[in-house]
């Protein structure tokens, strides 16, 4: 795999690229593409995320569990879908609770986060892969050994980023973030089985943008644009 990614990550994720579990999931992709089998995102979008939101801007993480596995929706950013997509039902719910929130109305034809992901958020998932129409078929190929050295080094090296956990899953994944040098914000998932289990009148934007104020940052703008 020709891992495109934006400098700053190119050099603190360097060492890991050079490991054998991330030879081991640049093997299995291939094997999966010779066998004609669908993976999404494309190849060039499978770093978005890195490309997008640099090292050293990154303010907020958003922990997502793998791509949407559905034609032309996944394009390498948590809950994002590319545009000209219908937003699906977690992100609509996203939308709402932001609404709630904020009083920002935001659009339901519109499902492109890179607005977020290019003022500092960090549109993390788990898995950067997945088969067609196999939700979470690649979470045992060594992704999730990849994106825990990713929080592990943003934890590590950084302070007072907001670390974004919505779900289990998530919580799960950030369970090794210091609480003493970031914010950690965690709710339900918004998918509709969940969403009104306590996601709803989370107010995790309002939070977000109050704590990176207080600690001398600008604050995300989270209208889709």
């Amino acid at each position: 795999m020709d891992v495109k990614i934006a400098p700053g990550w190119k050099n603190v994720l360097s060492e890991e690229f050079k490991k054998e579990y991330f030879k081991n999931i640049t093997d299995q992709l291939k094997i999966e593409k010779q066998s004609n089998q669908f993976i999404y995102p494309p190849g060039s979008l499978i770093f978005n995320a890195f490309n997008t939101t640099d090292f050293d801007k990154v303010k907020v993480v958003i922990i997502g569990q793998d791509p949407y596995h559905g034609p032309g929706q996944a394009h390498g950013l948590s809950f994002s879908v590319q545009r000209g997509i219908k937003p699906p039902p977690s992100l609509i719910n996203i939308y709402k609770e932001i609404e709630n929130d904020l009083g920002i109305k935001m659009p339901r034809d519109n499902g492109d986060l890179s607005h977020w992901a290019q003022q500092g958020v960090l549109l993390l998932n788990a898995s950067l892969t997945v088969r067609a129409n196999q939700p979470n078929s690649h979470a045992g190929i060594g992704w999730n050994i990849f994106t825990d050295a990713v929080i592990r080094k943003l934890n590590d090296s950084k302070n007072n980023l907001v670390f974004i956990l919505w779900g289990n899953f998530a919580k799960e994944k950030g369970i090794h973030i210091d609480t003493q040098k970031h914010l950690v914000l965690k709710a339900a998932h918004p998918s509709p089985f969940a969403a009104d289990k306590g996601f709803f009148g989370c107010k995790h934007f309002s939070k977000t943008n109050q704590y990176l104020v207080q600690h001398g940052l600008d604050p995300i703008d989270w209208m889709i644009k």
